[in-house]
C-alpha cells in the first residue's frame, strides 16, 4: 500500500510539490509505515494528540462564547485545513503534507486567544504561539517524547505566521488560508456578537471579494489557483491581496481592537498573571508531565495548554473568585 501512494505521488504531484520519499526525515528515524506516507502518518498523529483536543475549547476571537455557532480554535483549524486541501489539489501539491501543517499550526495557542499570548509574552519575556505549537510537537507531546514529526511539517507549523516563508509550497498553502479563514469566519461570529453589520464591511472590499462568507473564499481560493498554476510559487494577485489588506484592517480597527474587546481581554490577562504567580509559588502542583523544564518555563508551558474552560473553572478553585464578563 506504501509503495502505491508513492506512485500516485510520483504519476499526480507537480514537479515542485513535496514528494513523501524526499522527505527530509524525522529527529529520530523510524520504521517506515507499510501503509501510510510519512506526512500521512504525521497527520494522524497530530488528530490523536491531547493538544489537538483541546484546541476545541479554546478561543478563536471571542471568549468561551455561549452560542453553539461561534468559532473555536478547532473549527478554525478545520476550516484553513479545508481550504488548504482544496488548494493543494488544485495545484497538484501533496494534500497530505499540507493538512498535516494545517492541523497543527495553531496546537501551541494559548487560552484567550491572542489575550492570553500578549500575557505570556509579557511574562516570561518571549512568548509566540507559533513557536509553542512547534515546541508542543518537539517536546511536550507524549509526556515529554514530542510527536517526532517530519522537517517538513515541523518548518510550516512554525512559519505558518511571522516572519521567514516555509520552505515548502504546502506550508505557503496554509500560511495563506490561515489568513483566508479566520478573517471570513470572524466576520461571522463578529456580527453574531454584536460587534459589526455586514453593511458595514468596507464597499470596495465587497466589490473584489463578494459580498458573502462563501462568495469571499471562493474568490480568493480561485485567484491562489490561478495565479499560481503552473508555477513554483503560491501568491495572489495584486487586486485580491489589496483588498483581503483592507480587509483586515477594517477587522482590526473594528473588531480585533474593539474597546469592549480590548476591556475584556484586560481583564483575562490578570487571570493568565494570577497562575503564572501561584505556579511559580506552588511548583509542586504542577503536572508532572511539565516539571522536566526550568521552572518559568514550565509553568508557561502549562498555562499556555489549558482550555479556556478549564482556565476559568481553575482560577475560580484556586482565587475563590468567579470570573465573570466585564460586559
Amino acid at each position: 500500500m506504501l509503495q502505491s501512494w508513492l506512485e500516485i505521488e510520483e504519476s499526480y504531484l507537480a514537479p515542485w510539490a513535496a514528494y513523501s520519499r524526499n522527505s527530509a526525515g524525522r529527529v529520530l528515524a523510524e520504521e517506515e509505515c507499510q501503509l501510510r506516507t510519512v506526512y500521512q502518518r504525521d497527520r494522524d498523529r497530530i488528530i490523536h494528540s491531547k493538544a489537538f483536543r483541546r484546541l476545541k475549547h479554546k478561543t478563536q476571537v471571542f471568549i468561551n462564547p455561549e452560542g453553539d455557532h461561534f468559532r473555536t480554535r478547532l473549527t478554525h483549524t478545520l476550516e484553513v485545513a479545508q481550504i488548504s486541501r482544496t488548494i493543494s489539489r488544485a495545484l497538484h501539491l501533496n494534500e497530505d503534507l499540507t493538512e498535516a501543517i494545517a492541523l497543527g499550526h495553531d496546537l501551541g495557542h494559548t487560552p484567550f486567544g491572542h489575550a492570553g499570548e500578549r500575557a505570556l509574552n509579557r511574562l516570561i519575556g518571549h512568548f509566540k504561539h507559533n513557536e509553542q505549537s512547534l515546541r508542543l510537537v518537539e517536546q511536550l507531546e507524549r509526556n515529554g517524547k514530542g510527536l517526532n514529526l517530519t522537517h517538513e511539517v515541523r518548518d510550516g507549523i512554525l512559519h505558518h505566521c511571522g516572519e521567514g516563508l516555509p520552505k515548502t509550497l504546502e506550508g505557503q498553502v496554509v500560511r495563506h488560508c490561515d489568513r483566508i479563514a479566520y478573517l471570513n469566519h470572524d466576520i461571522d461570529d463578529a456580527v453574531r456578537s454584536g460587534y459589526l453589520e455586514y453593511h458595514q464591511l468596507p464597499d470596495s472590499t465587497l466589490q473584489v471579494l463578494g459580498s458573502s462568507h462563501s462568495q469571499r473564499i471562493n474568490t480568493v481560493v480561485l485567484d491562489i489557483v490561478k495565479e499560481s498554476t503552473g508555477k513554483a510559487c503560491v501568491n495572489m494577485s495584486p487586486l485580491i491581496e489589496e483588498a483581503m489588506q483592507e480587509l483586515r484592517e477594517f477587522m482590526f480597527a473594528n473588531v480585533y481592537l474593539h474597546p469592549r474587546k480590548t476591556i475584556e481581554e484586560q481583564r483575562l490577562e490578570k487571570v493568565i498573571d494570577f497562575f503564572f504567580s501561584y505556579y511559580q509559588e506552588h511548583a509542586e502542583c504542577l503536572p508532572e508531565e511539565y516539571r522536566h523544564s526550568p521552572l518559568k518555563r514550565a509553568v508557561c508551558d502549562y498555562i499556555a495548554g489549558m482550555t479556556d474552560t478549564f482556565a476559568l473553572h481553575h482560577f475560580a478553585d484556586l482565587s475563590g473568585c468567579t470570573y465573570t464578563p466585564a460586559i
